[in-house]
């Protein structure tokens, strides 16, 4: 069966297709022939040899992704979640099924350092995977794992928003996106912001009830400010990292929440904490979620038919054109590798 495969000297050149053989199913483990992956910022740093606790070394030999699509081929003895034929969603976190996060739980993420799903056949814990909605195509349910759980967390675990609270979402990535679908489905008021026209018009058809270009208005604190009549953001869904923190501070409402999910627009600016604490709102850092959160997200997803955007396909041997694609931003929404 075919891989992907990444190593030293890293980046997209160093991606390979390669050869490995077929693996069987151990106790406690299901076989799965993968369909469809998608792609994250993640695993674009990942192949950078960036990602990690520390950079990776020259010696891994990293099999990316942590969200895909398969079929059961292969059950191992004692499993009873699933059986041959079951379609299923690979966990970002193999070892995440319940509670709070722990250290324990979150150094099981797939992709690094458990091998990820981005070869043809893999096996996983059958703690590690879940049922999905019947309704959606294999493209769309590999969408979910990683930027829809993020969102889904962030917006009504975390934060515990309510019909009526005002939502901001900045750019219109996969994570935004899901935001932005989510938010509108429970009745939340939704500002999403973009440097391109184009997509905030496309993100209007979604269900959002403000757009701010932050390239021609970068203090878009005050559109959220006007439209919350001077009251603030009740949540804001910040990917933006050092590059934007401090426009979030200036817009987010007295007692409000910033999940803190990504640094695309850099990490290195200063930070200055005085709006947060002038305000009382929480800045709470995101990593994803659990196996009960991702099964309640699906449960809401089967009720609402809710469709993941996606993108752009390209087949799973042209990886190095689809983190080309997700490194000049041309997306809206997800971008899948299909087998």
């Amino acid at each position: 069966m075919r891989a992907l495969n990444v190593a030293a000297p890293w980046g997209p050149d160093a991606i390979k297709v390669v050869e490995l053989p077929e693996p069987k199913p151990g106790p406690g483990q299901v076989l799965v022939r993968m369909k469809a992956v998608s792609l994250n910022y993640r695993d674009l740093l990942m192949i950078n040899g960036m990602y990690g606790r520390g950079a990776a070394s020259t010696t891994d030999v990293i099999t990316p992704f942590s969200d895909g699509c398969g079929m059961v081929e292969a059950v191992g003895d004692g499993v009873t979640r699933f059986k041959a034929g079951d379609r299923v969603a690979t966990l970002f976190f193999q070892g995440w099924i319940s509670g709070p996060p722990s250290l324990e739980k979150v150094v099981t993420a797939l992709g690094f350092p458990i091998p990820g799903a981005g070869s043809e056949l893999q096996t996983f814990s059958e703690h590690g995977l879940s049922k999905v909605p019947d309704f959606l195509s294999d493209q769309e349910v590999a969408t979910l794992p990683c930027a829809a759980l993020t969102a889904w967390r962030g917006l009504f675990v975390d934060a515990r928003l309510e019909p009526g609270d005002t939502v901001v979402l900045q750019g219109t990535g996969g994570v935004s996106i899901f935001g932005l679908q989510f938010a509108h489905a429970a009745g939340l008021r939704t500002l999403i912001t973009s440097s391109s026209d184009e997509k905030l018009e496309r993100a209007k058809g979604l269900g959002a009830d403000h757009i701010v270009n932050y390239k021609t208005t970068p203090a878009w604190s005050g559109p959220v400010r006007e439209a919350t009549r001077g009251r603030g953001a009740d949540f804001i869904m910040e990917v933006g990292g050092g590059g934007t923190i401090q426009e979030s501070m200036k817009a987010i409402k007295i007692g409000g929440h910033i999940a803190i999910i990504g640094v695309v627009a850099g990490a290195g600016e200063p930070f200055n904490p005085a709006s947060l604490i002038g305000n009382s709102a929480k800045l709470q850092g995101l990593s994803v979620g659990s196996r009960d959160m991702f099964e309640a997200m699906c449960r809401m997803i089967d009720l609402k038919k809710i469709f993941p955007v996606v993108d752009k396909v390209f087949p799973f041997t042209e990886a190095r054109a689809a983190f080309a694609a997700m490194a000049a931003g041309e997306h809206f929404g997800k971008i899948v590798l299909e087998f």
